[in-house]
């Protein structure tokens, strides 16, 4: 998935678009409300291009995570990031059975289900070329 202008800032709740870079800010877009605002340099901005989830391998960036469960549940929406945390833990086992289980966390899980159901939602799952 092509995930390059879209961005998580800690403590605020949703994703974010990149729109333009500020003097000492940059300025973003809600996904869900279109609201615009600043994110400064204090806040910790991360784009979902570079986050990647823990393996027993080598990390896995977070777009291939998402290509294997847009095919998983072919097309459709992940499981509800609220459900019980025995259930997204089985669930995300069943899309990438060797994550490392000592460092993603449920609430990894439950983010990582919320943010795929967000963009599913906004049809911002784009597959990249190969």
């Amino acid at each position: 998935m092509i995930l390059k202008d879209i961005l998580s800032i800690s403590g605020e709740p949703g994703l974010f678009k990149f729109i333009a870079q500020g003097k000492n800010a940059i300025i973003v877009e809600h996904l869900e409300t279109k609201k615009r605002s600043s994110a400064y340099s204090s806040a910790k901005v991360s784009s979902l291009e570079d986050i990647a989830i823990f393996t027993d391998k080598e990390d896995m960036p977070l777009g291939k995570v998402f290509d294997l469960i847009f095919e998983k549940e072919n097309g459709g929406l992940a499981i509800d990031s609220k459900s019980q945390p025995e259930k997204l833990k089985t669930w995300f086992e069943g899309i990438l059975p060797e994550y490392s289980k000592d460092k993603v966390y449920t609430s990894d899980i439950k983010k990582l289900a919320s943010w795929y159901n967000l963009l599913h939602n906004l049809n911002l799952l784009v597959k990249e070329e190969p």
